[in-house]
C-alpha cells in the first residue's frame, strides 16, 4: 500500500488541474497469454459480473473453465483488429489521438495549468498509474472523464471504483470532479448526426439505420441502472436531429455474455431477421462506443455483417465510431471545460 503522498504542489503557483481520460481497456498483445490476465481482471470486477451469493462458485467457473477456453478465442478476434487504427490496440491508439486533440483544445481555451493523462479500467496504462503521473506533476485538483456517453454501473460506476480505490492509498486526496455521462450533450449528438450524414452521402440512405449499444443484463436495468433509458434518449436525439421517422431507425443491444436475459432487442438476432422483413440495405452505428474496438470492428462490421448478408441482406455498412473526429473531440473538450468552471484561478 502506498501511503506516501505523491503530490508535491508548489504553493507559490496556481493549483495544477489534472484531467484523466479513461476507457475500458485492452490486453497488451493479441495473444492467449496477454488475454488471460486482462480477462481475469475484467470478469472479477463485481460491477461487470454481479456474482451469486456464493462468490467462490463464480471464481471456480472463471478460473476452471472460462480462463482456460476464452483467452485463445478472444486472442484470435483481437488479431483481426490489431493495428487497425495505428500501432497496437485500436482502443489505445485512438485514445492517445483523442487525448492529444482534447489537450490542444483545452490548453487553447483554459487559463489555468492543466495536465492530462489516459488511463484504462483494465490493462495498461492503468487508472492508478495515470493518476500517479498526474500527481507527480503537482495536480491538486482532479477531473475524471470516462469515455462512456451513457452511464452504466459496469462501466462508469466501475471507473469511479477504480479512482476511489487508488485514492485510498493517497494521504493527500485531491479535489475531485467526476463526469457520469454526456448522453445528450449537443456536441456529442451533433457529431453522431454528422458522421451518419457524411456516411450516407457516400453510401446512400439505407432502408433502416440501426443504433447498436453494448448490452447489460436485464436485471441490472431492473435494479435501477439508468443505462437503458440513456441509450434511448441518445437514439431519440440523433433521430430528431436527422429528421428520422420511427420506422427509419432501430435501437438494439449487442455483446451478450452468459445465458441470462440481457437488454433487448439483441443486435445479432435483429440483423438475422431484418432481410425477411424487407430490409435489404442496412447501416449500423454504435453510439455508445467513443472509439472503435473489438466490439465494433470485429463483432459488428465482420460477424454481424455476415449474419445480415447470409440472411438475404444485400448491402451492409458500418458507420465508424466518432474516434478522433474534430467535432467529437470538440464535444469532449466542451464537457471538460464545463466541468472545470470555478477551477480557473
Amino acid at each position: 500500500m502506498i501511503y506516501k503522498n505523491p503530490i508535491s504542489a508548489n504553493t507559490d503557483q496556481a493549483p495544477t488541474i489534472g484531467v484523466l481520460i479513461t476507457n475500458l481497456g485492452t490486453p497488451d498483445a493479441p495473444t492467449k497469454e496477454a488475454l488471460k490476465p486482462y480477462l481475469k481482471e475484467f470478469l472479477l470486477d463485481t460491477r461487470v459480473v454481479e456474482p451469486p451469493p456464493a462468490r467462490w462458485l463464480w471464481k471456480l467457473i472463471l478460473n476452471g473453465i472460462i480462463l482456460n477456453t476464452r483467452p485463445e478465442k478472444s486472442a484470435k478476434a483481437y488479431k483481426e483488429v490489431w493495428d487497425a487504427y495505428g500501432e497496437g490496440s485500436p482502443l489505445l491508439a485512438i485514445g492517445h489521438q483523442q487525448l492529444e486533440a482534447i489537450k490542444q483544445n483545452i490548453q487553447e481555451q483554459f487559463s489555468g495549468r492543466v495536465e492530462f493523462a489516459l488511463g484504462m479500467r483494465y490493462g495498461n496504462p492503468s487508472i492508478s498509474s495515470a493518476m500517479e503521473a498526474l500527481a507527480e506533476k503537482g495536480c491538486t485538483k482532479l477531473m475524471v472523464l470516462p469515455l462512456y456517453p451513457q452511464y452504466a454501473a459496469a462501466t462508469t460506476g466501475s471507473t469511479f471504483d477504480a479512482v476511489s480505490q487508488a485514492l485510498q492509498q493517497w494521504r493527500w486526496v485531491p479535489e475531485l470532479r467526476f463526469v457520469t455521462s454526456y448522453h445528450q450533450h449537443p456536441g456529442y449528438i451533433s457529431a453522431l448526426a454528422n458522421s451518419i450524414t457524411e456516411h450516407q452521402k457516400i453510401h446512400g440512405k439505407p432502408d433502416l439505420l440501426v443504433l447498436s449499444f453494448h448490452g447489460i443484463p436485464q436485471r441490472y436495468h431492473e435494479g435501477g441502472d439508468p443505462y437503458f433509458d440513456e441509450c434511448h434518449a441518445t437514439a431519440q436525439q440523433v433521430a430528431k436531429t436527422l429528421g428520422l421517422n420511427e420506422n427509419e431507425y432501430l435501437l438494439t443491444f449487442q455483446s451478450l455474455f452468459g445465458k441470462e436475459e440481457w437488454l433487448k432487442p439483441y443486435t445479432d438476432a435483429t440483423l438475422k431477421a431484418l432481410p425477411e422483413k424487407g430490409v435489404k440495405h442496412l447501416q449500423v452505428i454504435c453510439p455508445g462506443f467513443s472509439a472503435d474496438c473489438l466490439e465494433t470492428i470485429e463483432e459488428i462490421d465482420q460477424e454481424n455483417r455476415e449474419y445480415f448478408e447470409s440472411a438475404g441482406g444485400e448491402k451492409f455498412s458500418y458507420i465508424p465510431a466518432l474516434n478522433s473526429r474534430q467535432d467529437h473531440t470538440d464535444a469532449l473538450s466542451d464537457v471538460i471545460t464545463h466541468n472545470l468552471q470555478g477551477w480557473e484561478s
